[in-house]
């Protein structure tokens, strides 16, 4: 151990000697801040918009007048995707995803107004995030530190010297590692702390255990990465006898590992796994509504035989001798069969976009950049499940808003015209406040977990072939 914290000693000192070494670092410290105060800045902006419209259609909702339920149900109601406050560290999807869903009876509408959609093409070449900083630049950075870290003292003939003195190649990989870890932790300790204070901040000082545990997993996914990353600068640079071969090996591999191969395995899975367009989707959604008949049609054949069989029930020959307003009663019914419709159609969507998704899963047993870029943007609640889950959430409240004023006019609404009963056409506005309005609440931390074990697993699986290449070392390395 004496060892290694000497060669690691040693390491650290040289890096920061290195005048190009301390460039870098300084660049990529500037490059953290900016990327947090952009992100500080784009939350603020973002969910401040979020909030204030979201108050002022919860406004708008209760002042409307009294009126007729079901028209009500067809005014609608808007609902947007809450912010989470980890977001700022990891924009994901965030500027590509809708914020908000407008919610009406008897249709489920997609989620619109992204920030892709109303930016110009500059979007395409990613945002600047404190993310990806640390997924991109950092190992590029590790990888300037290790390319040498073996190779030169090959080239300099002090690796005999220090391997006749007694050094293991374990302990020199080892120190070599821990050396450039540290080095890589100056940057990194700076932004965990910087992202604890902006974190609180942006919760208002009332942070919560599962936003705590998110950020714990957070910061160890990340320290777990940058030991991958150093482990293979060094066992590259131990495997080449040059120390321009092995910065050749390492560009290549960062070239591939973060931009070729992503992109290889997304293009992969809409192959293998194609996605309608919106167009197709649509169709086919009012396809099967249109086999299963129209609700607003009282000569709809479905709805026909529905009918007789109610009148049927309660054995009178007109609607107008119910005990309840037919209109809801037939408009629930007609909401429950669009709605499994709907949601039928849309979860054979959902389950397309997550086996398209799967190829970067599985590709991160390959590649370590896509598994913390994946786990990254789930525990900061940026990522597609995050999107998906919004979308469930919104269609339970608009299901439950649409039946809601279903019940009402089936209750409260009168069977036949003014003045032969006593119930009127319309009720009161009061009724509006007994809707609750919408708000999402995120997954908690305990099923992200559970949903990206295998994107855990394979940060876990680098780091046992890291391990294993240190414990076997004297082994392998001899074989060279």
């Amino acid at each position: 151990m004496k060892t290694i914290l000497l060669i690691a000693g040693s390491t650290w000192k040289a890096s920061f000697r290195n005048k190009a070494t301390l460039a870098l670092t300084l660049i990529l410290g500037l490059a953290l801040c900016l990327a947090t105060y952009i992100g500080w800045q784009n939350f603020n902006i973002q969910n401040g918009q979020r909030l204030k419209y979201k108050q002022i259609v919860r406004q708008q909702w209760l002042a409307k007048p009294d009126k007729h339920p079901h028209r009500m149900a067809h005014y609608g109601y808007l609902a947007f995707r809450d912010k989470h406050e980890l977001s700022f560290f990891d924009f994901g999807i965030e500027s590509f995803a809708g914020v908000s869903i407008f919610l009406e009876a008897h249709k489920q509408n997609t989620v619109n107004f992204s920030e892709a959609g109303f930016s110009n093409g500059m979007l395409r070449f990613g945002e600047m995030s404190v993310a990806m900083v640390l997924q991109l630049l950092v190992p590029l950075l590790i990888f300037f530190l290790g390319y040498n870290s073996i190779s030169a003292e090959r080239e300099n003939g002090t690796l005999k010297i220090l391997l006749c003195q007694g050094v293991s190649w374990r302990a020199l990989l080892t120190g070599k590692i821990a050396g450039i870890i540290a080095v890589s932790f100056t940057l990194f300790i700076p932004v965990i702390l910087l992202t604890i204070f902006m974190w609180a901040m942006l919760s208002h000082w009332q942070v919560t255990a599962d936003a705590a545990i998110r950020l714990l997993l957070l910061v160890l996914a990340y320290a777990v990465y940058f030991i991958i990353c150093a482990g293979i600068a060094v066992v590259v640079s131990a495997v080449h006898k040059t120390s321009r071969a092995a910065l050749t090996t390492l560009l290549a591999c960062w070239v591939f590992f973060t931009i070729v191969m992503p992109r290889i395995t997304q293009a992969i899975g809409v192959k293998v796994y194609p996605s309608p367009s919106k167009i197709e989707f649509a169709a086919a959604v009012e396809s099967d509504l249109h086999q299963q008949g129209d609700s607003h049609n009282p000569d709809d054949p479905h709805y026909a035989k529905f009918r007789a069989d109610v009148l049927k029930q309660y054995g009178v020959n007109d609607v107008k001798d119910l005990p309840f307003n037919y209109g809801g009663y037939v408009m629930a019914e007609g909401e429950r069969i669009s709605a499994d419709i709907y949601t039928r159609h849309q979860k054979a969507l959902t389950k397309t976009f997550e086996q398209q998704n799967s190829f970067q899963v599985a590709a991160g047993y390959l590649n370590p950049f896509l598994a913390i870029k994946n786990l990254s943007m789930a525990l900061t609640a940026s990522d597609f499940n995050t999107f998906a889950d919004f979308q469930d959430q919104a269609e339970v409240y608009r299901y439950g808003l649409a039946q809601r004023m279903n019940k009402l006019q089936k209750e409260k609404i009168s069977n036949t015209p003014p003045g032969e009963k006593d119930k009127p056409l319309t009720i009161s506005r009061a009724h509006w406040a007994e809707q609750a309005d919408f708000k999402y609440v995120f997954k908690p931390v305990s099923q992200v977990i559970s949903h990206h074990i295998s994107t855990i697993v394979s940060l876990l699986c680098w780091l046992m072939v890291l391990l294993g290449c240190l414990l076997l070392s004297s082994k392998w390395v001899k074989t060279l």
